[in-house]
């Protein structure tokens, strides 16, 4: 592995740090109040051409790696965890039509998501069916030149403000998990439409909406990859997005050593600065070695992603490892901070706050778990 990165990913690493420290951070804790999708900032990021990394050139894309994507959205999560967020959850839509869409869906739907003309969100999780995905109880029927869709979608990020999404349905119930089905649908749709936002104890300006099918009418070049085979395009976007949900628990815990690093250097009692005392500093010295070694699985699965590499189990060590280290360095970032963390003057509460969805979202920590021993046993099976 060879995490040595080009200058043009060099400079557009710079670009965005320059963005984060100018716009994105001054702004977080008001973003975050607002309970407003952050719009403006979607724009900074689209007029940056950073929704387009990972896309070909040809559909609009900057035509880059799935590592680059992954830095930048550290970068974004260290500067304002809700547009990290919006980013990550756009990228759910904009994978599974790459990877399994045909000619004419890519020319359609590529060219405005990776401009940021249009956000783009993935529509799987039900009231019974989040853990268990094959679960899924929305109804998709074929009828003439249409799908029509009837059920409900809940928690889905960007939910009601992005324009394209991909829906996961089951055609054939009876098939279990072969009977799933994955479908671009767009906001205006007929039968498509929007309930709940979901109120949540952080991520207030993040959407999270249901999605509502009362005989949704779906044109059948609208199917993504072919019948039956959503479930395979389910799994391979939750495996892309735990990279995604890792790398932005990185960059929260990132911000959350920086607040607590930079007020150990200003907070004094017994007539020295607090990061003098030894408690502190293995503090600090276990938050940033955590850190790191979060990154670095998180790195490294993107990069196995970029070589074509069986990427999925280590996506998945990364997401449970980064997402209960961001909650372990949240906490001691609260704990440097002493009842003044405990407080909204200072953003630790925050990130304490944020860090829980982590261990929640694109599969709970348990379900990871699942996943890795899984892989294991079957790489270790006796004969």
């Amino acid at each position: 592995m060879d995490f040595a990165f080009t200058e043009d990913q060099e400079l557009i690493f710079e670009a965005v740090r320059e963005l984060c420290d100018e716009e994105l951070k001054p702004k977080a804790d008001e973003v975050d109040r607002a309970g407003e999708y952050p719009w403006d900032s979607v724009r900074q990021i689209a007029e940056m051409d950073l929704f387009g990394i990972p896309v070909p050139e040809e559909y609009g894309g900057l035509g880059m790696d799935v590592l680059t994507w992954a830095v930048v959205g550290e970068l974004l999560s260290t500067g304002c965890t809700t547009t990290g967020a919006v980013y990550g959850a756009h990228m759910l839509a904009v994978y599974p039509i790459l990877e399994f869409g045909t000619d004419e869906q890519k020319e359609k739907y590529l060219p405005p998501l990776a401009t940021g003309e249009k956000i783009g969100a993935f529509g799987l999780t039900e009231p019974g069916a989040g853990s268990d995905a094959g679960a899924v109880s929305t109804r998709a029927e074929l009828v003439g030149d249409h799908y029509v869709l009837n059920g409900t979608k809940i928690f889905i990020s960007n939910g009601g403000d992005a324009e394209t999404y991909v829906v996961i349905a089951n055609l054939h119930p009876e098939k279990g998990t072969r009977g799933l089905c994955a479908f671009i649908l767009e906001k205006g749709m007929e039968g498509f439409s929007f309930g709940k936002n979901e109120e949540k104890m952080a991520f207030h300006s993040l959407s999270n909406r249901e999605l509502v099918f009362e005989d949704a009418q779906v044109p059948k070049e609208n199917l993504l990859h072919r019948e039956g085979r959503g479930f395979r395009v389910a799994m391979t976007t939750l495996a892309l997005g735990r990279i995604g949900m890792a790398i932005g628990a990185v960059g929260l815990a990132q911000a959350a050593f920086d607040a607590a690093i930079e007020y150990s250097q200003v907070r004094e009692q017994f007539g020295q600065k607090i990061s003098e005392f030894e408690a502190i500093q293995f503090m600090l010295a276990d938050m940033a070695t955590e850190i790191e070694m979060a990154r670095l699985m998180s790195y490294k699965a993107a990069w196995l992603k970029d070589q074509g590499g069986d990427f999925e189990k280590t996506a998945a060590m990364a997401k449970v490892y980064a997402s209960e280290m961001c909650s372990r360095v949240t906490s001691k970032a609260v704990q440097i901070h002493g009842g003044y963390g405990y407080t909204t003057d200072y953003p630790v509460e925050r990130y304490m706050r944020e860090a829980k969805l982590f261990e929640i979202v694109e599969g709970t920590s348990e379900i990871q778990r699942l996943v890795i021993a899984n892989r294991l046993l079957r790489e270790n099976r006796l004969s």
